[in-house]
């Protein structure tokens, strides 16, 4: 049997200065402003459809599974501005890790995605090594690491440095708007179950509700407490616009739709986004109209909100049949994007 070549040293070298013109380091709390605007200024330029702003890189330095002495770096020119930054994240006993990045456009195209992609290949290889993984796994079924990366489609410089390093593209999403002028779908729960607003108290049940609605999606991991906190403390999260569909008799949640708003993408498109960040029904509750009556609902508390686009993200082979719910309701794909995945170390 082929034999695997050691992990890279710990800690693992950061992108060299000399090659990338860059002085590096680990992220801290007194970044996060100049990070931001960092990542604002690559936006003004390649148009994503959502970036990082300043709340969330505070919650990335806050997790307690990432530890940002480790798993960032943030390259600095001669003045002390930051230019490029990467990250890795990963679950300690998750099977892949997930890589971020980004670099100022006016300093692409010198090497320094290479020298970060390099870089988070070797962190990866150092969570595998270091995370306990899955209890009771043997040895041998470990699993082997593996780096994860997302682009839009329209990013044509990202599919490059990633071919050229080895990455495929595993998976394709897309995402699709739903216009809110006109008529709306009708809410029609089946008789036993009631649609609540997704308030404190049900956010322990909407979790367990999502790890097992998601246990049968590809590429889905369990969200812990402090994962599902982040996600209802996102600054983004909107909790009058999320819900949640309720047993009447067991009080099991059925389903749930968490909703997303961002302002500062509203300004900037000219239009008012109510976005469905999460959608999930239970197996044993398919079929009964749940996630139909979610998504009508949200769009009646869209339009109530003054949006004018109702949109989500759909895993083009979702095994749910989404895709086609989604067309049926009205939404159309407007964008698409894709996973990629290198094994570590490449065959």
């Amino acid at each position: 049997m082929k034999s695997l070549p050691a992990p890279p040293p710990d800690p693992v070298p950061l992108p060299d200065a000399h090659a990338t013109g860059l002085q590096w380091r680990a992220a801290d709390t007194a970044d996060v402003g100049a990070w931001a605007a960092l990542i604002a200024r690559t936006a003004v330029v390649e148009q994503p459809v959502w970036y990082e702003k300043a709340a969330d890189l505070e919650q990335i330095l806050q997790s307690s599974k990432n530890d940002p002495a480790v798993d960032t770096v943030l390259g600095f020119d001669d003045a002390g501005v930051p230019r490029a930054y990467g990250r890795v994240a990963k679950n300690p006993d998750g099977d892949k890790a997930f890589g971020f990045a980004c670099v100022d456009p006016a300093w692409q195209r010198r090497g320094i995605g290479t020298a970060i992609l390099a870089w988070q290949e070797g962190r990866t290889w150092r969570r595998f090594a270091e995370d306990p993984g899955p209890e009771n796994t043997p040895a041998e079924q470990a699993p082997v690491p593996r780096l994860r990366l997302f682009m839009e489609e329209k990013m044509a410089h990202q599919s490059g440095l990633f071919g050229a390093r080895g990455f495929e593209v595993v998976r394709w999403y897309n995402e699709m708007h739903r216009p809110l002028e006109g008529g709306l779908p009708d809410v029609s729960l089946a008789p036993g179950l009631e649609l609540l607003t997704l308030g404190p108290a049900l956010h322990e049940a909407a979790r367990l509700a999502h790890n097992d609605a998601f246990r049968d999606h590809w590429g889905s991991e369990p969200r812990d407490e402090e994962a599902w906190r982040f996600t209802m403390e996102d600054p983004l999260h909107r909790a009058d616009l999320s819900t949640v569909v309720r047993d009447t008799a067991t009080g099991e949640i059925a389903g749930y739709q968490i909703a997303t708003f961002d302002p500062d993408a509203a300004a900037a498109r000219g239009y008012k986004e109510g976005y469905t960040e999460l959608l999930g029904v239970r197996r044993q509750y398919r079929g009964r109209g749940v996630a139909s009556s979610l998504l009508a609902d949200a769009m009646h508390r869209f339009v109530a909100a003054g949006m004018d686009v109702a949109s989500l993200d759909v895993d083009s082979e979702n095994p749910t049949g989404a895709l086609a719910l989604y067309l049926k309701m009205g939404y159309t794909a407007v964008n698409r994007s894709m996973a990629w995945d290198k094994v570590l170390p490449a065959e």
